[in-house]
Formats: structure tokens, sequence, C-alpha cells
């Protein structure tokens, strides 16, 4: 199958080898037509200072000090996401702040396309996953911190909005970009879509090491919660 993954990696408890053991362990049991994906956010490549108006000189150093978006910038997504990227053929998308990373057999046609505004839509590497009905692995960690759900709000015929803002490189000049996306659930209406979808689907959460697991049908998942997070919005 294809698999994309959601790690705290502390959760297991102690693991010889830690990142690396799980990622063997994970792709072993994919087999060599499986796949394996992971976030590969970074957050750090944004504007500090949104806000700021005409910016003074703290502002500007502040804002040069961000880097720019590249395949080999590190993510703050965790162990196991940092160890999916970084691994051997492993391939990554080219969004400056939502990059997924995917090795593996459709690893190449999951990160081929990403929009910069609505990154997370139908239209990227997590609409691929969807036409592709991977599977979505959360390790120690539960729905609001799954990014699929981002997906599902893009969607939806109104969804909640933000604003992102991240340097670019056109032709040779550093410049500031802004596109249109979600906004952050931040635990309102996603930890009650994936208990009611656990609840309606007969997913039980199982254990590995010390960690609370779960695993889930990503199309079946969508399919269900667009028209009730539709609800819980207009609601």
């Amino acid at each position: 199958m294809t698999v994309i993954a959601h790690a705290a990696l502390s959760s297991l408890g102690q693991v010889p080898g830690g990142a690396a053991t799980v990622l063997a362990s994970l792709r072993q049991a994919l087999g060599g037509t499986g796949t394996l994906a992971g976030p590969a956010f970074t957050p750090q490549v944004a504007d500090p200072a949104p806000g700021a108006g005409v910016p003074d000189e703290r502002v500007r150093a502040e804002r040069a000090a961000v880097p720019l978006f590249h395949p080999d910038l590190p993510s703050p997504m965790g162990a196991l996401a940092e160890a999916i990227r970084t691994s051997p053929g492993a391939l990554r998308s080219s969004h400056p702040q939502a990059s997924v990373a995917a090795v593996g057999a459709h690893a190449a046609d999951i990160v081929a396309h990403q929009p910069l505004s609505f990154a997370l839509s139908a239209d990227s590497p997590f609409g691929r996953l969807y036409d592709l009905d991977a599977r979505i692995l959360l390790i120690g960690v539960g729905h609001d911190r799954d990014s699929f759900l981002h997906h599902v709000e893009t969607r939806t015929p109104a969804p909640r909005l933000k604003l992102r803002r991240f340097p670019l490189l056109v032709e040779g000049e550093r410049v500031w970009g802004e596109a249109m996306d979600v906004a952050d659930d931040n635990g309102r209406f996603f930890p009650t879509l994936g208990a009611e979808f656990e609840h309606r689907h007969g997913v039980h959460p199982f254990r590995v090491g010390a960690a609370e697991c779960r695993l889930l049908p990503a199309r079946a998942l969508v399919d269900f919660a667009v028209p009730r997070l539709t609800e819980l919005l207009a609601a």
C-alpha cells in the first residue's frame, strides 16, 4: 500500500536505532511496490513580521535571515518525517512551507506537483495520495496532527482561510510571495472529525511499543469528513 505517516517518535518508548529503525520497519512492511510518505513542512520559511507594514531595520534583518526553501532544507516535523526525507531515493515536493517527502514506487507521482495557493488541495501530493487510496498512519499522535484533514477543508465550500508569506527566488532576486490557504484548526474540529470517523468505520487504535496508533483509509476519511466539516463550519 501507500502510507503517509505522522509520528511522535518518543511515544513508542525506547527504540534501538531510533527513527532509522522505524523507517526500515515500515519500508520492509510495505515491500518493494509500496510507498511511504511524510509531511516535510518548513514553517521556518515564513515572514517573521507579517503585519509590520513599512519594515524598519530590525524587521528587514529578521526577514533576510529567513531561509529560502530548497530540497535539502530540514523539516521540524519530527524524526520519522526527517528520516523519510533523507532516505536514499526519497523525493520531495516543492512548496516553500508545505512540502511532502516520499520514497518508494509512487514517490515521483505523489510529489510531482503542488500549487503555491491551497498547498494541500486536490492538485497536490494529498490529492495524489487520495487517488492512490493511501492509508494514514498516526503513531502516538491524534487527529489534530493529521494533515489530511487540512486537505479535507480545501474541499469544503467555505473553508477558514489564512495568508501564507514566504521568500522566493525569482530571476535571481529574492522576493516575498503570498498565497491563500486553509487556516489552522487548533484542535477545534479535527479531533471531532477523527473520532466520528473512527466510530462510523470501526477503526480501532492499536499499540506499537508504548504508542497508541491508528491506520485510516485516506479516501474514506475524506469522503466522510468533507460533508461533516462543511456542517461544522456552517454551524
